[in-house]
């Protein structure tokens, strides 16, 4: 079969096409035909090294995290999901491999792919709904009748933040372009604030909750409008203490993110807000509930028209690296 590989981590990788078996499954997996995978900036982190002290691989590497397909062969445990079903998966960390024609996956990594979603834009959904699914329930523990905010959220995260946010009960604000504001409100926001004409940091007061989109640079802003006892959670910024705790880091590594994150805990800490940092994980379960909010709702994520093959890799890769995608960017196989 045919699969994209890096042979190192390097900042200026490079990814090759090679022929490989198709893999053997083990007794709780599943063996996929891929239909789409999508190409995510954590592709760029990972082929760069940039993750490495969270997971590191051994090499050669099959890059690729979220993907849809059809199953061929399911192990002898594998009782939900038999050879046929149209399936959809944000790989487990430790065993990533999405840019093949062939992926065998735990069973508890994959959900059924949604009724109203084809393989193209089944393939952009896993990721950014458990992302927006464990940031909510998990990190945020997020109330009903609370308020949330999310700079930056008219992408591809706020398209399936938004109605699991409103599922939950809060109220959702977001920020984004001029462009996304009738589909951002289409998809449930509460209210939308215009980044070229508005400064959200001067509109907003005592919110609930921030899931931070944008990174370092917009931080002291995010800290300014949440209230005493509330919680900042980041998808860009940057891990701390408490990221190294959750995913069971000992030693020097829970040292080390201790130091990177600390001017970041010190300065939540000092208005009394707590700070959280996602690295998101694979769940099947979790996938189950995102399917039946993605049906009810009739989301259907963005996908960039631009279509992409798996020779094609190195071109999709620097696609998403150059920040102008109009959606998700989906290789098809």
């Amino acid at each position: 079969m045919k699969a994209a590989q890096i042979t190192k981590y390097s900042k200026k990788f490079k990814v090759e096409v090679n022929d490989i078996p198709i893999p053997e499954i083990s007794d709780n997996e599943v063996l996929v035909k891929v239909k789409a995978a999508a190409v995510n900036h954590l592709e760029l982190l990972i082929a760069t090294g940039s993750v490495k002290l969270i997971q590191d691989y051994k090499f050669p590497l099959v890059l690729g995290n979220e993907l849809t397909g059809v199953i061929e062969k399911v192990g002898k445990n594998v009782q939900e999901f038999k050879v046929g079903d149209a399936i959809y998966s944000r790989l487990p960390l430790h065993k990533i491999g999405a840019f093949a024609e062939y992926a065998a996956i735990s069973a508890d990594a994959i959900g059924h792919l949604p009724a109203n979603l084809d393989f193209v834009t089944g393939a952009a959904a896993p990721l950014t709904g458990l992302t927006a699914y464990q940031g909510l329930h998990e990190q945020l523990a997020a109330k009903a009748g609370k308020s949330v905010f999310i700079p930056g959220g008219s992408g591809s995260f706020g398209q399936m933040a938004i109605p699991i946010a409103k599922s939950m009960g809060l109220k959702v604000i977001v920020s984004g372009n001029p462009q996304a504001r009738e589909r951002t409100m289409a998809a449930g926001a509460d209210q939308y604030i215009d980044y070229k004409t508005e400064n959200y940091w001067e509109q907003l007061r005592d919110l609930d909750y921030v899931i931070d989109t944008l990174g370092p640079s917009e931080f002291d802003h995010e800290l300014a409008i949440i209230k005493a006892g509330g919680r900042l959670l980041s998808l860009r910024t940057g891990p701390n203490k408490r990221f190294a705790e959750d995913i069971g880091l000992s030693g020097w590594k829970l040292k080390l993110f201790t130091i990177a994150g600390a001017k970041y805990d010190y300065k939540a800490k000092k208005k009394n807000i707590q700070y959280h940092f996602i690295f998101v994980r694979s769940d099947g379960d979790q996938l189950k509930k995102i399917t039946k909010i993605i049906e009810d709702h009739g989301i259907v994520p963005a996908v960039d028209p631009t279509e992409f093959h798996i020779e094609d890799i190195n071109e999709a890769l620097h696609f998403v690296a150059a920040g102008h995608p109009k959606g998700k960017v989906i290789i098809q196989f």
